[in-house]
């Protein structure tokens, strides 16, 4: 049932999720999915009042949802804020549709017995596309081709010349930080080019995910530097994550070497990025993500023609997401109605 008030005995999910960007916006038909999917008992309200999507749960928090989640067992947000949780009288089960935490671990939450999931895997397929479009983007010298165009100069030396920096991905070795859902999408498509993918994740004794060669431990990192050809970061965002790509790190790559960030801006310095970039010392970046969005207008990364910038939407997929986010919605509500375990588990000590 949608909206109005549950019944006594009946169990409560709220769904807060009319985001105000359109491309994130649950509609009429992904709240139909949602009330058909509802088990014997169980109220739906989902909540008309408009929330923020971006980020991954910071916002402020609607009246309408305020008053909606003191009597919810389950609420199914764009993450959670404190002053939402601290609402909250029965709640167990929150579900986040973004795969980034941070925001959603505060005290409160990391020290309740409220599970939290996230959205892990469901923006992997959008965001590894988009990775392999910037990394082709350098490889194939595209930049300088969009500059070219841009004066109105038919000029073949940059490509054709002694100086030419064309290469192929077939062949590259990729070293993707994070062995995850996203890293293994990413390392697919890139195996599917030619490329020689290693994988880095805290616990490589897990073994390689579909898409990797190889994996290794955090501890592996340096030793890989000067031969890889490409890096991208994909790891979540934690304390042991911060300054992953340090400037020492950056420094230890090659020249022709292309630096991809989709994870989070505090896992790079970009400071030594731009300074690298600046003396040729890296071929290209490529930055969904920054430290501080959005990006001052005064950084140096704005200007730089080795660097291809997007404002964090690799993500973005209309129609793409809401089909895998319903369905991984949907089984674990199946699951925590069955007692089953869910998928997607967040631990809170580790913060992803």
């Amino acid at each position: 049932m949608n909206g109005g008030i549950a019944h006594p005995g009946e169990r409560l999910l709220v769904a807060d999720l009319a985001a105000t960007s359109p491309a994130w916006t649950l509609r009429p038909e992904h709240a139909a999915a949602i009330n058909g999917a509802v088990p014997p008992g169980w109220h739906v309200h989902v909540v008309s009042a408009p929330t923020v999507s971006d980020g991954d749960g910071g916002a402020e928090p609607s009246a309408e949802v305020r008053e909606a989640i003191r009597d919810a067992e389950v609420y199914f947000g764009f993450g959670i804020s404190r002053p939402l949780f601290l609402e909250t009288r029965r709640l167990r089960w929150v579900h986040s549709a973004a795969a980034g935490v941070g925001s959603a671990l505060f005290d409160e939450m990391r020290a309740s017995d409220v599970v939290l999931t996230n959205s892990a895997g469901v923006h992997a397929v959008p965001i590894a596309e988009q990775v392999l479009g910037g990394m082709l983007h350098f490889l194939r010298g595209l930049d300088l081709a969009i500059e070219r165009q841009r004066e109105g100069v038919w000029d073949r030396e940059p490509f054709v010349g002694s100086g030419s920096r064309m290469r192929e991905l077939c062949g590259s070795r990729v070293l993707v930080l994070g062995a995850g859902g996203l890293g293994s999408e990413i390392a697919g498509r890139c195996a599917a080019f030619g490329a020689h993918c290693t994988g880095v994740r805290r616990r490589p004794e897990l073994g390689a995910p579909p898409g990797f060669e190889r994996v290794l431990g955090p501890d592996g990192i340096d030793a890989e530097l000067a031969t890889t050809d490409i890096v991208v970061i994909a790891a979540p965002a934690t304390p042991r994550t911060r300054m992953l790509m340090s400037r020492a790190r950056l420094s230890m790559l090659p020249s022709h070497a292309i630096v991809v960030n989709v994870a989070r801006g505090s896992l790079l310095d970009e400071d030594a990025l731009a300074d690298l970039l600046e003396a040729g010392a890296l071929r290209g970046a490529v930055l969904d993500v920054t430290a501080v969005e959005p990006l001052a207008p005064e950084s140096r990364l704005w200007q730089l023609r080795s660097v291809l910038l997007t404002p964090h939407v690799s993500a973005v997929s209309p129609t793409g997401f809401w089909t895998r986010e319903l369905a991984l919605f949907v089984d674990n509500w199946r699951r925590y109605v069955a007692g089953e375990p869910l998928r997607n588990v967040v631990d809170k000590s580790e913060g992803y």
